[in-house]
């Protein structure tokens, strides 16, 4: 699948893989100040933002989309900075095709199942009655039921755009993640070890990564570190864009 990318930035490659609901505009404050000592190349994932829908939305194939997007843009190995979802999809990645990466981010994710991930947020959207609503403040006040952070709920409806007829359209296929949630959910399976250099960041007001999962970590990433960013939930970097920088430029 011939995934949409945006690039920005001159140096080191970086590939920036977002989260479930997210898409590359999300990421873009962060790659303007990675650019001026990387070349960032910033992802939607199939079945987000203007990528291909497809009816399969599962790890091994989202990790294939990646290896065709690095054979097309010719890029040997890059570092890697993937949210959430992405962040499994990075970790999946790592496990497959090591010798591709440099350097591994993985953003409030573990590598554990997620049994009940963004349920709230799935209902919250699909409530919206997109072919009825005439502006995004009425789209806010139906999230506004199910997701009470108001920079989560604009970072969420970045996922509205306005077509022709100035009717709304989603660029996140909801039906299909829906049907899918079970194997977005599922963690990483391995017996095996990634020992290249890996940095977990979390929020600290998020419950993805738990003390308890520290040591799953550190045992299949034997050189991780894990930070946590003060005040941030579970979408750090944009809530918190100044320390997570702080944190990328140190590691990257």
């Amino acid at each position: 699948m011939k995934l949409y990318c945006r690039q920005i930035g001159n140096g080191d490659p970086v590939v920036i893989l977002h989260g479930l609901f997210g898409i590359s505009d999300n990421w873009l404050t962060i790659a303007k100040q990675l650019s001026s000592s990387h070349h960032c190349y910033i992802l939607d994932m199939r079945n987000h933002g203007r990528s291909p829908n497809s009816q399969d939305l599962n790890y091994d194939d989202m990790v294939e989309d990646i290896y065709e997007f690095l054979t097309d843009f010719g890029l040997r190995t890059v570092s890697f900075i993937g949210h959430s979802m992405g962040g499994m999809v990075a970790m999946k990645f790592a496990f497959e095709y090591s010798h591709r990466i440099e350097k591994l981010v993985i953003v409030d994710i573990a590598p554990k199942s997620y049994p009940a991930l963004h349920q709230n947020i799935l209902k919250g959207l699909q409530s919206i009655p997109i072919d009825k609503i005439k502006s995004r403040r009425e789209a806010d006040e139906f999230l506004k039921e199910y997701v009470s952070s108001h920079k989560t709920r604009q970072f969420l409806l970045k996922n509205l755009y306005r077509k022709d007829d100035n009717s709304y359209a989603w660029r996140v296929n909801l039906e299909v993640i829906y049907d899918h949630a079970s194997d977005i959910g599922h963690g990483i399976s391995t017996d095996h070890t990634y020992e290249k250099p890996t940095l977990f960041i979390r929020g600290e007001k998020s419950d993805y990564i738990l003390p308890e999962d520290e040591q799953r970590i550190i045992e299949i990433f034997p050189h991780a570190s894990i930070i946590e960013i003060p005040g941030a939930t579970h979408w750090v970097h944009a809530e918190k864009p100044s320390e997570f920088l702080v944190a990328l430029r140190s590691f990257l």
